[in-house]
C-alpha cells in the first residue's frame, strides 16, 4: 500500500524547471521544418514557376499525408507504447527528406522530364513522404506530455515550453533565411532551389542538435501503468466519441491551428504585395511576431492552472487575434507601419491560444493514459486536413484580380482574406466553444518557478 501511495505522489508531483525544459526541446526539428514549410513552399514554388494552385496541391498533398501518418501512428502508440522510439524514427525521416522538399526535382533530372504535371506529382511525393515524418514525431511527443505526469499545471508548463522553443526555431529560420537570401543573388530557377536547399540544411543542422539532447535527457513515459501502479487497458474509440469534450477540444484546437498556419502562410505576401514594404520586412514583421510569443510563453510557465484560468488565457487570445483580423482587413498601404504595432499583438495572440489551446487535450485526456495518442492522432488529423484544404481554397483564387475600395486604396486580395478575416473568424468561433466547455481537472501549483 506504502509502494501505490507512493507512486501515486509520484505521479501528481509537479514537475521541476530540467524536466520540463528538455522535453520543451523534442519538437525543434518539426518547428523549424514546420515554419519553413508553411512560410516559404508556396513561395519557392511559385518563384520556380509553379501555378498557384500547383502549389497548393503540393501544400495538400502534404497536409492529408500528414493527416491519415497522425490517426496510424496514434493507433500504433496506444497499442505498443515506446514514445522516443517513434519519435526518433520520425525526426530522421523529417532530416532525410526535408531538403528534398526544397531541393531540385531529382526524379524530372532521372526520368529527363520537366511537364509541369510530372513535377507537381514529383514534389507532392516527397512533401507526402516527409509530413509521414512529421507526424510521427508530433504525434509522440504532444501524447508524452499525458504520460509525463498527471500534474494539471505541470502539463500546461509543458506545452508552454515546447511553445516557447516553437518560436525559437521560428526565430531560427528566419535568421537562417535572412542570412541565404542576402549572402548571393538569384537570376535562374537553379540560383533558388540551391538558397532553399542551404535553408534546408541548416534547418535540418539545428534542429537535430536539439532533438539530440531530448532523446538523452527525457526518460521514456509509462503508457501502461496509471494511478497507484494499476494497469489499464486500452481506451476505444467509441470512449472519446461519446464525450461532448472530445468534440469541443477538437474544434478547438483545429481553430486554433487554422488561425496560426493560414496566417503564417500569407503574412509574408501580405507585408510585401499588399502593403508594399520593404523586402526586410519580409523577416522583421514575423521575427517581432515570434519574439512576443517566446516571451508570452515563458511567462505563461509561471501561472497555476485550472480549466476557468485555461478558458480564459484562451479567450482573451481569440479576442485580441478578431482586433488584429479586423486592423489587417481595412490596412491600408500608406499606413503599413501600424502592421508593426499589429505584430506584438498577434505575437501575444498566438502564444496564448496555442498554449491553452493544445493544453486543453491534457485536461480532456486526464488519466486516461491510454487513449492519449488517439487523442492527440485524431484531432492532429483534422488539423492537417483543414488547413490543406483551408490553404487550397485560398489558392486557387489567387489569381483573381484584387477589388479596389473606393477613397482608401485598399486592396481586398487573397492574401488580405486570408491573413485578416479567416484567423479572426476561426478566433471568434473557438472563444465561443471554449466558453461552453466545462473543466474538472484540478491544479497543483509548480515546485519552483522555471523563470529564473
Amino acid at each position: 500500500m506504502s509502494i501505490d501511495m507512493e507512486e501515486d505522489d509520484s505521479s501528481i508531483k509537479p514537475l521541476g524547471r530540467w524536466p520540463v525544459f528538455y522535453y520543451g526541446m523534442g519538437h525543434m526539428l518539426n518547428d523549424i521544418t514546420s515554419c519553413c514549410w508553411f512560410t516559404y513552399l508556396l513561395l519557392f514554388l511559385t518563384e520556380i514557376g509553379f501555378s498557384p494552385r500547383s502549389a497548393a496541391i503540393v501544400m495538400l498533398s502534404g497536409q492529408v499525408a500528414d493527416g491519415f501518418a497522425t490517426m496510424f501512428t496514434g493507433e500504433l502508440i496506444d497499442r505498443f507504447g515506446h514514445f522516443k522510439i517513434w519519435h526518433g524514427a520520425g525526426s530522421l525521416l523529417v532530416a532525410v527528406s526535408f531538403s528534398s522538399v526544397f531541393g531540385g526535382c531529382l526524379p524530372c533530372k532521372i526520368f529527363a522530364s520537366s511537364s509541369p504535371l510530372f513535377q507537381t506529382v514529383s514534389y507532392s511525393v516527397f512533401a507526402a513522404i516527409f509530413n509521414v515524418g512529421w507526424a510521427a514525431t508530433q504525434v509522440s511527443h504532444m501524447s508524452m506530455v499525458s504520460c509525463i505526469t498527471l500534474n494539471a499545471t505541470s502539463r500546461v508548463a509543458l506545452a508552454s515550453c515546447r511553445n516557447a522553443f516553437t518560436m525559437v526555431a521560428n526565430l531560427s529560420l528566419y535568421v537562417v533565411a535572412f542570412i541565404v537570401f542576402n549572402a548571393k543573388s538569384v537570376k535562374t530557377y537553379d540560383d533558388v532551389e540551391n538558397q532553399y536547399r542551404w535553408i534546408a540544411y541548416l534547418s535540418i543542422l539545428i534542429g537535430c542538435c536539439f532533438v539530440g539532447i531530448f532523446l538523452i535527457a527525457t526518460k521514456e513515459p509509462s503508457l501502461k501503468v496509471g494511478i497507484q501502479g494499476k494497469v489499464h487497458a486500452r481506451i476505444s474509440w467509441v470512449y472519446w466519441f461519446k464525450r461532448v469534450l472530445y468534440y469541443q477540444v477538437a474544434l478547438v484546437y483545429v481553430l486554433t491551428r487554422l488561425v496560426l498556419n493560414v496566417s503564417q502562410a500569407y503574412l509574408a505576401f501580405f507585408v510585401i504585395n499588399d502593403l508594399q514594404m520593404a523586402e526586410s520586412a519580409k523577416a522583421l514583421v514575423p521575427a517581432i511576431i515570434y519574439v512576443c510569443s517566446f516571451v508570452v510563453s515563458i511567462a505563461l510557465q509561471e501561472i497555476a492552472w485550472t480549466g476557468p484560468r485555461l478558458k480564459a488565457y484562451y479567450s482573451a487570445g481569440g479576442i485580441l487575434w478578431i482586433f488584429c483580423g479586423a486592423m489587417i482587413l481595412l490596412l491600408p498601404s500608406h499606413m503599413n507601419y501600424a502592421m508593426y504595432i499589429a505584430s506584438v499583438f498577434i505575437g501575444i495572440a498566438n502564444a496564448l491560444m496555442t498554449v491553452t489551446g493544445v493544453s486543453m487535450q491534457n485536461f480532456l485526456i486526464g488519466q486516461d493514459l491510454n487513449g492519449c495518442a488517439f487523442v492527440c492522432g485524431s484531432l492532429s488529423f483534422l488539423d492537417k486536413m483543414s488547413c490543406g484544404i483551408a490553404v487550397y481554397v485560398l489558392q486557387s483564387y489567387q489569381n483573381s484580380s484584387p477589388q479596389l475600395q473606393q477613397g482608401m486604396k485598399l486592396y481586398f486580395s487573397v492574401t488580405r482574406f486570408g491573413l485578416g478575416v479567416v484567423p479572426a473568424l476561426c478566433s471568434l468561433v473557438g472563444v465561443a466553444v471554449t466558453c461552453t466547455m466545462n473543466f474538472h481537472t484540478p491544479s497543483r501549483p509548480l515546485v519552483e518557478p522555471l523563470l529564473v
